[in-house]
């Protein structure tokens, strides 16, 4: 018996991975996050399967799936949303499995982040204006950020900021931010990215709380800000310029 930890990616049932789909169609047991997974993700479980929405559990009732599930010498599908390794919560139940002696692998899943940049057409590394992505939070109902990694820590690199869990946190993350990146920053909210109601708000650290307010959007929203985000006029990469050498292609002046 093994627990499959599985990345369902952002919402589109068509974003999970091969490997992942299969998982789901072989498992007799599916565990799945049902407020962040669609039912349609976990659609195609065998029949008969035990299919359970761990939206209501807590960890103890969700590990004690796991136990039944492994007495009856029956493989899980542990689904989760975008990628398990992003604020996914797999940390904890794989040390409770591994404290039972119960095998488990993990599936990686297409980041949320990344299928917004998709949707949005954006690339998030642009040439001399952004190299370097920082995916953070900030602190509210839940644990405590660790020293040296608040905003006006994080900020100070100029990197292109994706903020997760914290769509209630605006007024702070303007207040934190605005000194470093300017309050024209160019700022954009993910909404739902890859689920039918999926929606992106556009706006700048001065505004975007607002926005947001009047939208009434209050959860399951990614938060990006950088310059990179409305970067026009930039160089071509080296990659692909006329003059880069490298050991495929020799290049030309």
């Amino acid at each position: 018996m093994i627990v499959h930890f599985i990345g369902a990616g952002p919402g589109s049932p068509d974003l999970i991975t091969v490997r992942g789909l299969k998982l789901i169609q072989s498992c007799p047991v599916c565990l799945y996050a049902g407020s962040l997974v669609p039912p349609e993700m976990v659609a195609e479980v065998p029949e008969g399967a035990r299919v359970v929405d761990t939206s209501s559990l807590n960890l103890d009732q969700i590990i004690a799936e796991f136990e039944m599930a492994h007495a009856q010498g029956k493989d899980v599908a542990r689904v989760h949303s975008g990628d398990p390794s992003i604020y996914g919560a797999m940390a904890e139940q794989m040390r409770r499995l591994d404290a039972l002696g119960i095998e488990y692998d993990v599936t990686p899943g297409v980041p949320a982040f990344a299928a917004a940049a998709a949707v949005l057409k954006k690339e998030l590394t642009v040439p001399e204006i952004c190299q370097t992505i920082i995916l953070t939070r900030t602190s509210m109902k839940s644990s405590a950020m660790p020293e040296g990694e608040e905003l006006s820590t994080l900020g100070k690199s100029g990197a292109t900021l994706v903020i997760h869990l914290s769509i209630r946190n605006l007024k702070r993350i303007e207040e934190e931010l605005s000194p470093l990146y300017g309050a024209d920053c160019p700022v954009i909210i993910a909404y739902r990215v890859g689920w039918p109601d999926e929606q992106f708000l556009h706006g700048t650290l001065a505004d975007i709380a607002s926005k947001v307010a009047d939208s009434g959007l209050t959860r399951s929203a990614m938060i990006f800000v950088g310059r990179g985000l409305s970067a026009d006029g930039f160089r071509d990469s080296a990659l692909y310029h006329k003059s880069h050498s490298h050991t495929l292609r020799s290049g030309s002046e």
